[in-house]
């Protein structure tokens, strides 16, 4: 139904100053696989995005009125939202210490130089790479030897029973509090994997897609997409309850692409 869902690179940025915001976007043209998700002016405008897009990067300027960005971490962290990989990008160096005590990737000078900006390009690469593949899945019991580098059966847990089921009859996964469930055409239970990217780098690319910051879905159970507001859309799934699953706007333009939308 769907091709594969080629991973880009989601980033937003956030500057006070828009020209600054025009210049780095200018700059990350080069970078083919960076996607620019989105835009903020200020802190608050920048938290929102953030929770609302789920980029893997963010370009954050340090000095901006109301909330800066050190702010915002430490907001996003008050608030338990899932930290993208952030950049900081400020004509002060005095900020650096506390930056990196904030687990900030890296801590780019204006105006930023070319080669520099290569580097942390790069390291945000290996870093979003090295997320994907998510922790060590050793809490997953192993069935068998995966095929093709990816698990073919999955246990889920229904009531007092353990179930064994196909990956390939597996509809969507979602998590919420910490809990995984997966849905089938015929059960309902859940997983013992710790994580979403935990599951998904267990399960091949070219059928389940994580098209939410909380949902995987497989793209062959998909029965019909849904627009929503704000240009943004919906699938629905073949499952018995017909589950409507929400898109990320970050995931968007993908689908668009995928679908010619």
């Amino acid at each position: 139904m769907l091709g594969r869902a080629t991973q880009t690179i989601s980033a937003i940025l956030v500057d006070d100053e828009p020209l600054a915001c025009d210049e780095l976007a200018y700059l990350l043209k080069k970078y083919e696989d960076f996607e620019i998700a989105g835009v903020a002016h200020n802190g608050l405008e920048a938290i929102k995005l953030i929770e609302e897009t789920e980029p893997d990067v963010v370009f954050l300027d340090v000095q901006m009125p109301g909330k800066g960005g050190l702010d915002v971490i430490r907001e996003l962290r008050k608030r338990m939202t899932p930290l993208p990989h952030f950049i900081l990008v400020t004509a002060f160096d005095q900020y650096a210490v506390e930056a990196f005590r904030l687990e900030a990737m890296d801590y780019l000078l204006k105006p930023v130089d070319g080669a520099r900006l290569d580097e942390s390009i790069e390291r945000a690469r290996r870093a979003v790479q090295e997320k994907s593949k998510g922790p060590s899945s050793e809490a997953a019991p192993a069935m068998e030897p995966r095929t093709g580098g990816y698990r073919t059966k999955l246990l889920v847990k229904s009531g007092n029973r353990n179930f064994i089921v196909d990956a390939n009859d597996v509809i969507y996964a979602t998590i919420d509090d910490g809990l995984i469930t997966i849905v089938t055409s015929h059960l309902e239970g859940q997983s013992n994997y710790r994580t979403i990217e935990e599951l998904q780098s267990n399960l091949d690319p070219e059928t389940f897609w994580r098209v939410h910051r909380s949902y995987l879905v497989n793209i062959h159970h998909i029965k019909e997409v849904i627009p929503w507001f704000k240009s943004s859309y919906q699938l629905r799934m073949d499952d018995k309850k017909q589950t409507e699953v929400p898109v990320s706007r970050s995931q968007t333009k993908r689908l668009r692409a995928l679908l010619k939308l």
